[in-house]
């Protein structure tokens, strides 16, 4: 490979990065099954402290609890319907009007829910300023705890991110790598100029702003530059099978979650065992849902091999963009170590 392919690499991502604005993002998601599912017991523990008021009786308390949920419930469904539906609207702007826009929309649902409980003559007459002044209360805690948890998401981003670049320039492996392509220059000059290509193509990857998710096919494409580059240095003791399901490209991740896996499966296998490991990368699609498997095999009488850190990181990123959706299991069995995950499609 000439001097001006290498550094073009290079020269290519200053004008990008120096280019690229802080983009405008969604403050709070409504579209997540483990945010209904929480917002509706919030709302139904609101309504169930606020029934206590004035009940003197546990029967008097259930039917004052039963008369605010006929009215909480439809409100809180109709806020949570209609910030997903206006999810790419609401992207628009900034984060002061997202937050603005969520209060607002509460105090029109609390509005809806007292017209619900009015219309069939269970409210009579209907407090709606008390209604609207509520719905807004209410969204505001909700969008408030929503914020949170989009910002908690942004560290754990940042981490993972300056992670995988540490690790891309790590003394061990840059060295290892550079010494495979100078081993191979004269030999085979074709496969050291594919070498330095993926090697080129992770450190793009790794300094590229992504945004909050990837799809997977760019996280197999990664992950198979990786693997190409510790192929030629390992040789016949790493064996790498993929079992890709076309139909599964579309899930979405955030952006290398699956390298990493695909490192300590090198690290930890192949690396330690003189007679090297199998490696096995699968994506399936199940229904609605995508599976992923990243399986090696480990040293005999090795224990759990020591990815701790790596896999907290994952699961926590995952948790993050996917909530109760995402779903992360690992462990080790007869000597073959596998990590499982589970997104929606």
């Amino acid at each position: 490979m000439k001097d001006t392919q290498i550094l073009s690499t290079f020269q290519e991502l200053a004008p990008e990065t120096a280019a690229a604005a802080p983009a405008r993002v969604l403050v709070f998601d409504a579209c997540h099954v483990g945010v209904v599912l929480r917002a509706v017991l919030f709302v139904e523990v609101v309504m169930g402290v606020a029934a206590l008021f004035g009940a003197t009786l546990l029967a008097d308390w259930l039917g004052r609890w039963s008369l605010l949920t006929g009215g909480a419930m439809p409100a809180t469904l109709v806020w949570l319907i209609v910030a997903c539906i206006l999810k790419k609207l609401l992207a628009r702007l900034g984060s002061a009007a997202q937050q603005l826009a969520g209060v607002l929309l509460g105090a029109v649902a609390g509005l809806y829910g007292c017209g619900v409980l009015f219309f069939v003559g269970l409210l009579d007459p209907a407090p709606w300023l008390a209604c609207a002044c509520s719905g807004a209360l209410l969204s505001a805690l909700l969008v408030a705890a929503l914020v949170l948890r989009a910002r908690g998401q942004m560290p754990a981003a940042a981490t993972a991110r300056l992670s995988e670049l540490q690790a891309r320039i790590r003394p061990h492996f840059l060295f290892n790598t550079l010494n495979t392509a100078i081993a191979l220059v004269r030999a085979e000059p074709a496969k050291a100029e594919a070498l330095l290509e993926d090697l080129s193509d992770l450190f793009r990857h790794a300094l590229i702003e992504r945004g909050e998710s990837v799809t997977l096919a760019d996280e197999i494409a990664l992950a198979q530059r990786y693997l190409a580059i510790e192929q030629l240095r390992f040789g016949q003791r790493i064996q790498v099978e993929w079992a890709l399901d076309p139909d599964a490209a579309a899930a979405r991740l955030p952006p290398l979650l699956l390298q990493p896996l695909v490192e300590n499966a090198v690290r930890h296998g192949v690396e330690p065992s003189a007679a090297g490991a199998q490696i096995r990368i699968s994506t399936e699609r199940r229904g609605a849902s995508v599976v992923i498997k990243v399986t090696n095999t480990v040293p005999a009488g090795q224990g759990a091999p020591g990815h701790g850190e790596a896999l907290a990181n994952v699961r926590d990123r995952l948790k993050l963009l996917h909530d109760l959706q995402g779903q992360f299991r690992s462990g080790l069995r007869e000597g073959v170590f596998q990590v499982r995950i589970e997104v929606p499609l």
